[in-house]
């Protein structure tokens, strides 16, 4: 299997980001804000934040790419990172994008495309040696996962892997989560955008006005509906509101800039009491891949 070690090396030569700055993901910006969630999520999961009460949460909008100095306008897929915080100082970390599904259940496939999309001419060979990855090529397009959409309020995030939602008696439910915005054009302010960093811009200027809200849905897995693959399809699956993360200021960069001794890492494996890890492969794979990732960052 590819080590983590070797997919960053390879992940970081496709983008070339500067020293101290994440291999993927590298432009963003961070934001606090609340989560509350509905009493139909507290019955599923006794996880402490699931109880009904709203907890804190740091967000970090982002760019997908490694490439902190892109314009906002490049197309990318984007992403909606959330650090859930509990009443025990601990945390629970859920990391959305804007594709609707993983592209493959192999980290080495992943990296190849990759690469693939920084050589575009390289993206016609790649399908054809994995045609696997081309119902999720087409379902992100579908999505506009990779457009530049007019602001991250509006904009719909899937973390994509299922994690087990633990009940008081233990009961578990196999759940995917989806972060839908609230806000429609019509909310759109009258300013117009158009910088480099139009999309932080934009959401300063939204967050002068008010907060920003998005809701988080979940599918609920039924019977031939595969939990342990980025990749499956829940066809039909049941889906209820499970709370509400309400984004209200932007915060100066808690880890003080690139290279800092103090990265805040988000980690879709780290869970608390009453949520549990599928066995999804990409979903295993990913803390190695982050853990050398910050050990680049710090160095």
């Amino acid at each position: 299997m590819l080590s983590p070690v070797e997919a960053v090396d390879r992940i970081r030569k496709a983008f070339g980001p500067p020293p101290g700055y994440r291999s993927l993901h590298a432009k963003g910006r961070f934001y606090t804000g609340t989560f509350t969630a509905t009493p139909e999520a507290t019955e599923l999961c006794r996880a402490a934040h699931l109880d009904g009460e709203p907890h804190e949460v740091t967000v970090r909008w982002s760019n997908g790419g490694g490439n902190p100095k892109v314009k906002d306008q490049a197309p990318d897929v984007r992403g909606m990172a959330v650090k859930f915080r509990q009443p025990d100082g601990s945390a629970t970390d859920l990391l959305g994008q804007t594709s609707p599904r993983f592209p493959t259940d192999s980290p080495e496939v992943f990296v190849q495309l990759t690469e693939a999309v920084n050589k575009p001419w390289l993206l016609p060979l790649f399908l054809a040696r994995h045609p696997g990855v081309l119902p999720t090529t087409i379902a992100s397009a579908r999505a506009g996962a990779t457009g530049s959409p007019h602001s991250f309020a509006e904009v719909t995030f899937y973390p994509i892997h299922a994690y087990g939602w633990l009940a008081a008696d233990g009961t578990r439910t196999w759940v995917r989560y989806v972060f839908r915005p609230t806000v429609t054009k019509a909310d759109r302010l009258d300013e117009t955008f158009e910088g480099r960093d139009r999309l932080a811009e934009e959401i300063a200027a939204r967050l002068a006005r008010g907060p920003v809200t998005h809701e988080v849905w979940v599918q609920v897995a039924g019977e031939g509906h595969d939990p342990h693959s980025a990749v499956s399809v829940w066809r039909g699956a049941r889906e209820l509101l499970a709370g509400r993360i309400v984004v209200t200021a932007e915060v100066p960069d808690p880890e003080g800039g690139p290279a800092s001794a103090s990265p805040v890492v988000f980690d879709p494996t780290r869970v608390v009491d009453g949520i549990e890890l599928s066995d999804d492969p990409i979903l295993r794979y990913r803390p190695g891949a982050y853990s050398e990732s910050v050990s680049r960052r710090m160095a």
